[in-house]
């Protein structure tokens, strides 16, 4: 049996904006064609009744041409969420390795993202040395933005 991972979902309001988001702070590149499904299959498949969906793959940084993808979607309906949360059951956030932790910090803010905690470093015993914040992304999506040295 073979398993692969192959791409993280993102649901979304605005699929442009928060595609445009990750491909400008992170580099993420766009991985065609742009999504527009619908039908008896993805209701089937998705059981929400009457799913439509529009959106794209972003290739993460990284990993090449075969690489995992951000599948950032928008559907028809929107059920709405509460306020984002470390500690919040199911996803927690996404994760990415950067060389400077308050550049990083200043493009996520220069894009529409906010700031969840502050700019913390720490010492992890037999790690390394760790940089790291928390950070939403424009649509409530917790980011983390690590540095190890």
């Amino acid at each position: 049996m073979t398993i692969q991972y192959v791409h993280t979902n993102i649901t979304c309001e605005n699929w442009e904006k928060l595609a445009e988001f990750y491909q400008a702070v992170f580099g993420c590149e766009p991985v065609p064609p742009k999504r527009e499904q619908d039908g008896e299959w993805l209701a089937q498949g998705t059981g929400l009744p009457n799913a439509s969906l529009k959106g794209m793959h972003l290739r993460l940084p990284g990993y090449g041409e075969s690489g995992p993808t951000l599948e950032i979607y928008q559907y028809g309906t929107i059920e709405p969420d509460g306020a984002p949360a470390a500690n919040r059951t199911g996803y927690g956030h996404i994760a990415f390795l950067v060389d400077d932790v308050p550049s990083v910090r200043e493009a996520i803010l220069r894009h529409g993202g906010a700031d969840l905690g502050r700019i913390t470093e720490t010492d992890v015993p037999g790690v390394g040395h760790l940089t790291f914040v928390y950070m939403t992304d424009p649509e409530g999506n917790i980011i983390e933005i690590q540095n190890w040295n």
